[in-house]
C-alpha cells in the first residue's frame, strides 16, 4: 500500500455532473507537488456526476470516489468522506464549484504552522457571488448563531476548511453539523481562525437548498448545540503523572 497522504481533500457531490469533473481538475492543479488525495463522496446522485468523476480516474490518480447507496445530504457525505479519509489533514469544499480549490492550500499552511491546539481554519467568503435574497438571509443567520454560540464565525456556511482530522472525530455527529464546527471544535478546547477565500458564481446545476428550508433546520440545530454547549465541561488539558 502506498504510503499515507498529508492531506485528503473531501468533496460532497448531488447531481453535479456539470461541474464535478471541472472540479476535480482544479483541485489537482491547486494541490500539485504536495501529497494529497482526492476524496468525491457521490450523495446517491439521479444524473451521471458518479460516471463523469470515474472516467477521471486515470487522468487523476489520486482521486477516489465513493458512493452512497442512498441520498443522505451534505454532512453524512461529509462524515464518509472523513471516515475514508488516510491524511491527517483535511480539507473540504462543496461540490458546485462556487468554493475556489485554489484557496485551499493557504488554509492549509496556516492550520500546519499554528500551534497544536488550533483544529481548523475556515474560509470566509469575500465578494459572494449569490443572490441579493441569499446574502441576505444568510447575514442573518449568521448574525444570530454568532451571537448566540459565540463561535467567532462570520460566515460558517463557507464550505472551504482545512482541519486536523483527529479534531472532527472527536465532535458529536448530527446532521448539518458542517454549518457548526467552528463551535463545535471551540467546545472541544480547540482553537479556529479564519482567512477571507474567494467566491464564485455557480456555472452549472442548481442549489440543493432554499431560504426556508435552511431556517426550519438552522433553528432546530442552533438550540440543538446551544444545549451541547451548556452539557460541555473543558479539563483544560489533559497531563500523564
Amino acid at each position: 500500500m502506498a504510503s499515507a497522504p498529508d492531506i485528503s481533500v473531501v468533496i460532497p457531490v448531488y447531481d453535479e455532473e456539470g461541474a464535478a469533473p471541472a472540479l476535480a481538475r482544479e483541485i489537482a492543479a491547486a494541490f500539485a507537488g504536495r501529497s494529497y488525495e482526492m476524496i468525491f463522496v457521490d450523495d446517491a446522485s439521479r444524473d451521471s456526476t458518479r460516471a463523469a468523476l470515474k472516467a477521471l480516474a486515470a487522468e487523476i490518480p489520486q482521486l477516489r470516489v465513493l458512493a452512497h447507496r442512498k441520498n443522505s445530504g451534505q454532512s453524512r457525505s461529509l462524515r464518509t468522506g472523513i471516515l475514508a479519509a488516510r491524511a491527517p489533514v483535511v480539507v473540504t469544499l462543496d461540490g458546485d464549484g462556487q468554493n475556489d480549490p485554489a484557496d485551499g492550500p493557504a488554509l492549509v499552511d496556516a492550520l500546519v504552522a499554528g500551534p497544536s491546539e488550533l483544529a481548523l481554519v475556515g474560509g470566509e467568503r469575500v465578494k459572494r457571488q449569490d443572490s441579493q435574497a441569499k446574502k441576505f438571509a444568510s447575514r442573518i443567520g449568521n448574525g444570530v448563531r454568532k451571537r448566540l454560540l459565540k463561535d467567532a464565525a462570520n460566515d460558517t456556511g463557507c464550505g472551504l476548511k482545512a482541519f486536523r482530522r483527529e479534531a472532527f472525530l472527536r465532535l458529536p455527529y448530527f446532521d448539518h453539523i458542517h454549518r457548526y464546527l467552528p463551535a463545535l471544535m471551540l467546545r472541544e478546547g480547540y482553537r479556529v481562525e479564519f482567512r477571507p477565500v474567494n467566491h464564485r458564481h455557480r456555472q452549472t446545476g442548481q442549489s440543493k437548498y432554499t431560504n426556508f428550508g435552511r431556517l426550519v433546520a438552522s433553528l432546530s440545530d442552533l438550540f440543538g448545540v446551544m444545549w451541547l454547549q451548556s452539557r460541555a465541561r473543558n479539563p483544560g488539558g489533559v497531563d500523564e503523572v
